[in-house]
């Protein structure tokens, strides 16, 4: 049993902020406290639920010196993620029953942290044939996915969907309009003009965020957007929810920090998918989380070795790490006073884990000790090569930042920090 006192409590579910403290025992969170009580002195830190990131690439099979599950628990761990979600868009693709199983073996044996595997939605990733969803969410699969690859055939998705409905399956989706998202590096304007980047309308995102809302709308399955970016999709995406689909939205902390400027003179780490958009575009999408129209905040966390990005802009891999940077990262959203702590860790922790079914996310009696113990005011300089990821390709190198994690608890057993 393990009792922390004299902290900020966050607390997602109720909205609040308060003085307190908490035990766990048993895995679990088996009591709170109001005021400064007997335990263990954490010196007025904020204390939250585990962040729970959608989408984390961890690249077992194939290609295992980007990232391996070791690795990624490291750094999920050090970054105050108790929870990933890990997507199927590896090599080969997680499309049947077997690979799953392998992918499920490694995590238990290497991983700090919980780990949840996504599985394709269609074999191989190539959008013709739907895999054996019945199977693999038997096999462990909370989710199904063909990551950025578009199931550019309406009649393959329908069909997909309509099973996943029978089945009570999340599908996640990619939303861009696949031949006009085809090659692009940036998001089109003034700024991709000069550049001479080949780039994309905004109206994409509409477009492909559309054609999914009607196919929903024909099939009533469950559905999560991987990314809304631009302001474009909003109101679509708005339409949807208030017609009563069930849909649930995300959006990348590259996304809602950066913007298409931070490209520069051609600086590949920034180059992510879909490409950053304009300031209007980030501001948008802001709002949209502090509303709750954007449900949850993920990393994308998508690792790169240094030969696929010391290439020219356009033929450099897309993709950042993101599992180590998206707490300090997301802490901008709080000093620049666009979300408060409790709003934040609703996008973090308890929306992704309610859109799942899990019961973490939450500081309550009988939860899950999924926890994160930080600082939100340190400042530090971020040094890449500090990262615990094998792959280092963050847009955040050098820069200055706010926000360190003290402490990393899964299931009341400490994962990172010095021992309290």
């Amino acid at each position: 049993m393990t009792t922390l006192t004299n902290l900020r409590l966050i607390d997602p579910e109720s909205g609040e902020e308060r003085l307190g403290g908490l035990t766990m025992a048993d895995g679990m969170i088996s009591a709170l406290h109001e005021g400064i009580g007997k335990g263990v002195d954490c010196n007025g830190l904020c204390l939250a639920p585990g962040i729970i990131d959608i989408g984390v690439k961890v690249c077992e099979p194939g290609e295992r010196h980007k990232e391996s599950f070791g690795s990624a628990g490291q750094a999920a761990a050090a970054g105050g993620v108790t929870t990933i979600v890990t997507r199927p868009d590896t090599d080969p693709a997680i499309d049947s029953p077997e690979t799953l199983e392998f992918v499920a073996r490694r995590a238990r044996e290497a991983a700090k942290v919980n780990v949840l595997p996504m599985a394709a939605l269609t074999k191989g990733r190539a959008g013709q044939e739907m895999t054996e969803i019945g199977f693999l969410m038997d096999a462990g699969a909370v989710a199904f996915s063909d990551g950025d690859h578009v199931v550019a055939n309406a009649k393959v998705l329908s069909r997909a969907l309509t099973y996943a409905k029978a089945r009570g399956a999340l599908v996640i989706g990619h939303v861009q309009e696949p031949v006009l998202s085809d090659g692009a590096a940036a998001t089109s304007g003034k700024f991709a003009s000069l550049r001479g980047l080949p780039s994309v309308s905004p109206m994409a995102e509409r477009m492909g965020l559309d054609r999914d809302v009607a196919l929903l709308e024909m099939t009533g399955a469950r559905y999560h957007v991987d990314q809304i970016t631009t302001a474009r999709a909003l109101p679509a995406l708005e339409r949807a929810k208030a017609n009563g689909l069930d849909i649930t939205a995300g959006v990348s902390i590259h996304h809602l920090t950066l913007n298409e400027l931070d490209v520069s003179n051609y600086r590949t780490f920034f180059k992510v998918k879909p490409p950053l958009r304009s300031e209007d575009d980030r501001l948008a999408v802001v709002e949209a989380v502090a509303s709750g129209l954007i449900d949850v905040i993920c990393s994308m966390h998508t690792p790169q070795d240094e030969e696929s990005k010391r290439l020219p802009y356009e033929a450099a891999a897309s993709g950042a790490v993101g599992l180590q940077t998206l707490l300090p990262a997301a802490m901008r959203l709080v000093h620049s006073g666009h979300l408060d702590l409790p709003g934040l860790w609703r996008a973090l922790s308890l929306n992704p884990a309610r859109r799942l079914g899990l019961s973490s996310g939450r500081l309550a009696v009988g939860a899950p000790a999924d926890l994160v113990l930080f600082d939100p005011d340190a400042p530090f300089v971020l040094d890449r090569f500090s990262l615990l990821s094998k792959s280092r390709n963050t847009p955040f190198d050098e820069a200055r930042m706010q926000g360190r994690v003290r402490a990393t608890w899964v299931a009341g057993q400490q994962v990172h920090g010095a021992p309290l």
